[in-house]
């Protein structure tokens, strides 16, 4: 437990298995209570992998998406009892050795930590140049449709409180969040809402090319991130 709290850590993958293992190994065990790895239909070795590694895999049977992976990681928490969800890539560009930088504000009473390469003390490697657009210009359509500014939204390293998963106006398991669209939802409903949010500085290091760094698609996966702003800011879905 890290400061009385039962942490668990969640990394969704699809075919990761050169870079699942780093993450499982790298996850500090003295502050992670478990590490949950939810395969989301990987045709490779990722969940042989990151079994080999010491985690929990939680399998969706088929590629659905990541946002209904992340869904199922966290009624899989909310059901063991775990007080705080982290979550992390699972193609290793995010740093675990953060993870009590994401912690210590929920320690301190947030309800919802975002991690953010852009604050003082943050950084990034490696980014390709339409993501450094896109980045960039998500932060300021999130902070017009919420009412409140932050300087990064689309980061998946995160930590929140499992309490947010029993207020009934947040509807993570409506279908069309399904993909993209979760995260940004869930980050978005909680400032709506009125709970405790802050942002911390954390590293963002994309893995090269030549081993895949995402797989996201420039186009339409970005729709997909951006697509619960336009939704949600218009109040066509709630």
């Amino acid at each position: 437990m890290y400061k009385g709290l039962k942490i668990v850590l969640i990394a969704p993958v699809l075919d990761e298995e050169v870079k699942i293992g780093e993450v499982v190994r790298r996850a500090p065990r003295e502050i992670v209570d478990e590490v949950l790895v939810v395969d989301d239909g990987s045709k490779d070795r990722s969940p042989e992998v990151a079994r080999a590694g010491g985690a929990t895999v939680l399998a969706m049977g088929a590629t659905i998406g990541v946002g209904a992976a992340l869904r199922a990681g966290f009624v899989w928490a909310k059901e063991r009892g775990f007080d705080v969800i982290v979550v992390i890539a699972g193609n290793n560009k995010d740093a675990p050795e953060e993870i009590p930088r994401l912690l210590d504000p929920i320690v301190a009473g947030a309800d919802f930590v975002q991690g953010s390469r852009f604050l003082a003390g943050g950084r990034t490697g490696g980014m390709p140049l339409y993501r450094h657009v896109a980045t960039r210009l998500h932060p300021l359509l999130f902070s017009l449709t919420s009412g409140k500014r932050v300087s990064e939204s689309t980061n998946g390293f995160r930590a929140f409180r499992t309490t947010l998963l029993d207020d009934p106006r947040i509807r993570l398991h409506q279908s069309w969040l399904d993909e993209y669209e979760l995260e940004p939802y869930l980050y978005w409903k909680t400032i709506r809402l009125g709970y405790r949010t802050a942002e911390v500085p954390v590293t963002k290091i994309y893995p090269p090319k030549a081993i895949g760094y995402t797989k996201m698609k420039p186009i339409t996966g970005w729709w997909s991130m951006l697509r619960p702003l336009v939704l949600l800011g218009l109040r066509l879905r709630d």
